[in-house]
């Protein structure tokens, strides 16, 4: 035993030695001189001899100890090779993201939220997983394992403190309009559902703002401002609701006059993928106080935050407005018009372009009750805060949509005729389904992805796409917020065809970067333009945007694979 005592002697001295000559620093001193006496106690033992329970006491104790302190020295001074000291984050530095249990979350949230807020029917899932129209489709071991339901934005934070803790995907869900897969799950997880939290919160008539929840549909939104004379200025697809429309920066047919998301937004109030509650700003319309965090969230696609509430820039309705349809016999005569409307700067409300293919969609569905006709079609807004400003530009309109060769010319005589009128173009989409689920296959699928272009470039762009689509043999049609130079395609197809679509939309989008467009105007990119986000933006922009990611998300939690890769096995771009 006297030798084992030397030897454990001997291993102490050197230990102490390497801690005090180590870069464990002063705490380190003082552990060592505490650990440093015990030697001097059992040397006066008189040969009493250590059991293997003791030796293996010591052992155990200095292990833990010195993994204790690696481990604090780690925490506070990470080596470079886990945190590189680099502004960007390369897809090639990074391992692949390790997930938790979901049924953990589901467990613990039964403690805090009522069973209502809790649902796992195979309904509920497939309704949060998929959609008819959407570019991407999940797979059975994608989908959640429940949807969350929260009442509140506290009640958000209880959800991702929960999904922080054990590191389980989280995929937020408002209206489930999006277009290009951004609420498709791609991980086993937990989808939460803001539909809930659907009220408007405040109206601030005299400072021309409101505040909102996420939930809140824009539709609702601009029936409850009427009795205001105030309007909210984006205006897309029926169904789409704030916070969504927030995450994707969308837009709408009012976007040429009234701007999209981006200059729309005040302030929000976003839940990071922790749980911690932050306020992106006050209300004021001008504020130069810190970093821009409106810009940060805003596109974002719910990878970086949950937006709960938004503070919304509102305008005073036009006192005068009128609704005019215009027929034309090519669509290189409609876009070329548009060019002329927007280069002799007639202000205009809302400029949408609706091909041939889509009046007749429009019309065969019956969902107006006006018949159109069967052309390249504009549809415009027109108004002015008096008679005589409306009347002039309804006149330079007359006269450059006739030097562009027009058909018709159609007026509304009513406030009742002007929303029919108007709606043809808010039907589009689910004219086009329609007409394809009746008159093509009963299990067609739908591809509607969009484009911007510089309006100098929209006809020659738009032309393309469209006879690409009757070449390849295809059905579908174009659609635009052709004012800022933003058009849609949507293709439907049979599941087979798959290929030719997604060659037809690699195309468009090639068209629209080489004439220094983008790869989406409004839509976002979801998992449907990942790819093509790397076309347009250099590698080390996308390196700075998943850096910021794991910065505010270093687990990978919160709407995984959207916008960009954050796996290196993912071969999906």
């Amino acid at each position: 035993m006297l030798r084992i005592f030397r030897i454990d002697k001997c291993l102490a001295k050197t230990s102490n030695r390497i801690l005090l000559n180590g870069r464990f620093g002063s705490f380190n001193r003082s552990l060592v001189r505490f650990v440093s006496t015990k030697p001097n106690i059992v040397t006066k033992n008189d040969g009493k001899r250590y059991s293997g329970s003791t030796v293996a006491l010591y052992f155990t104790l200095g292990l833990f100890l010195g993994t204790s302190i690696i481990t604090y020295k780690l925490a506070k001074n990470p080596p470079e090779f886990l945190f590189p000291h680099s502004s960007t984050t390369k897809l090639a530095e990074i391992s692949s993201p390790r997930y938790g249990d979901p049924d953990k979350v589901v467990k613990e949230l039964k403690n805090v939220l009522s069973a209502d807020q809790i649902r796992s029917t195979k309904e509920t899932l497939e309704t949060h997983s998929d959609s008819s129209f959407s570019t991407h489709h999940a797979t059975p071991d994608q989908r959640p394992v429940a949807v969350i339901f929260p009442n509140s934005t506290e009640e958000v934070s209880l959800v991702l403190k929960a999904c922080h803790k054990y590191k389980v995907p989280v995929v937020p869900y408002t209206g489930g309009t999006s277009l290009e897969g951004h609420y498709t799950p791609t991980r086993k997880g937990i989808s939460v559902d803001l539909s809930r939290m659907n009220k408007v919160l405040a109206v601030h008539a005299e400072d021309l703002d409101v505040t909102v929840q996420a939930a809140v549909g824009w539709q609702t939104l601009a029936n409850y401002l009427k009795s205001y004379n105030l309007m909210f200025g984006p205006d897309p697809g029926p169904g789409a609701c704030i916070g969504g429309m927030v995450g994707t920066s969308c837009s709408g047919t009012n976007a040429a006059r009234w701007g999209t998301m981006k200059e729309n937004v005040v302030s929000l109030t976003v839940v990071l993928a922790d749980g911690t509650i932050i306020k992106t700003k006050n209300r004021p319309r001008k504020s130069a106080a810190g970093y821009n965090l409106n810009g940060l969230f805003i596109g974002s696609e719910g990878t970086l935050g949950i937006v709960t509430e938004a503070t919304l820039k509102l305008n005073v309705k036009p006192k005068y407005e009128n609704v005019a349809v215009i027929s034309f016999p090519t669509i290189s005569d409609a876009s070329s018009t548009v060019a002329q409307f927007v280069q002799h700067g007639i202000q205009l409300d809302a400029m949408e372009l609706l091909d041939d293919k889509m009046m007749k969609y429009v019309n065969v569905s019956g969902q107006t009750t006006l018949k159109y006709d069967e052309a390249p079609t504009l549809m415009l807004k027109i108004g002015g805060t008096t008679k005589e400003a409306v009347k002039s530009q309804i006149n330079d309109v007359k006269r450059i949509s006739k030097e562009n060769h027009q058909n018709s010319f159609r007026f509304a005589s009513s406030d009742a005729e002007r929303e029919e009128l108007w709606n043809a173009r808010k039907v589009a989409l689910w004219s086009t389904i329609n007409y394809g689920q009746e008159y093509i296959d009963k299990d067609i699928q739908v591809w509607a992805t969009d484009v911007a272009v510089p309006i100098s470039k929209l006809c020659e762009c738009l032309t393309a796409t469209k006879n690409e689509m009757n070449e390849t043999g295809v059905a579908g049609a174009i659609v635009g917020h052709v004012g800022d130079g933003n058009y849609h395609a949507m293709i439907l197809f049979k599941r087979e065809d798959r290929p030719k679509v997604e060659r037809i939309v690699r195309h468009m989008v090639d068209g629209a970067l080489k004439a220094e467009g983008t790869v989406t105007g409004e839509h976002g990119v979801g998992m449907g333009k990942r790819g093509f986000l790397k076309q347009e933006l250099p590698p080390d922009a996308i390196d700075l945007m998943r850096k910021i990611k794991f910065a505010l998300d270093p687990y990978r939690i919160l709407n995984p694979d959207k916008v960009f890769s954050i796996d290196p096995k993912d071969k999906g771009e």
